[in-house]
């Protein structure tokens, strides 16, 4: 029997959604690379700039892009791009993120199908910009699959601030302690607990367990598993 305290579940989308690494690794090398027009060196000094190595592939855990928002980039990235307004440097970072190879954690048209089904209300909360997340969502046919959906320039500030989450709970009409903050980052989790939601995490980001079980009422391998956490019963 699905838990009857649970109306409503809010994702984050990189590392929740979608494969961190799989998708946001090959992300960074392509976009470093285009910035320093092919020259590896620069693209190395930039990678060290971001918490990425190039050489590797692989993003350091504790890199501020992993759970940061495109004006964050924006901040570092641009005094190396002088010649570009920040404004340019924006669009050149969502533009190479839409058309990023997002790699889903598990199946999502069927897991969210199955919520549907349940009657929950379901959205995305992300800390990417509205426009490639959108991109990411359509890609894998699942835009529909939301009530509501939000990026850190929707309006309603960022996560680890609540404001997006209680966006969610408001535009879903669901009190925040009848809904669920689903991610993988301790962004998601303060930001679920600042807004009174119940918190889940998962472990398809780069976070390990240890970092999330403070701010986590349950810690999860991935959004697979939330259906037998909810009482939805086998598949």
């Amino acid at each position: 029997m699905m838990r009857k305290d649970i109306r409503a579940i809010l994702f984050d989308k990189d590392g929740t959604l979608f494969d961190f690494e799989a998708t946001w690794n090959v992300w960074a090398k392509a976009f470093l690379m285009r910035m320093a027009k092919d020259d590896e060196k620069r693209a190395s000094d930039l990678g060290h700039l971001i918490g990425f190595d190039v050489a590797t592939g692989v993003f350091h855990r504790n890199s501020f892009v992993i759970a940061g928002t495109p004006d964050d980039l924006v901040a570092v990235l641009h005094p190396e791009f002088p010649e570009l307004s920040k404004h340019a440097l924006a669009d050149l970072i969502n533009e190479e993120a839409a058309a990023a190879p997002m790699v889903e954690t598990t199946p999502l048209r069927p897991l969210l199908e199955r919520f549907s089904a349940a009657g929950l209300q379901l959205g995305v909360a992300t800390n990417d910009a509205k426009a490639p997340a959108l991109a990411h969502l359509d890609a894998a046919g699942i835009r529909s699959s939301f009530d509501f959906i939000c990026g850190s320039d929707s309006g309603f500030g960022a996560k680890p601030e609540p404001g997006p989450l209680l966006a969610f709970c408001k535009a879903v009409n669901v009190a925040p302690n009848a809904a669920v903050m689903v991610g993988d980052s301790t962004h998601d989790l303060v930001a679920g607990r600042a807004a009174g939601m119940i918190t889940v995490a998962v472990l398809t980001g780069l976070a390990a367990a240890a970092d999330l079980e403070p701010f986590a009422d349950v810690v999860l391998p991935d959004i697979g598993h939330l259906p037998a956490w909810l009482g939805l019963g086998r598949s």
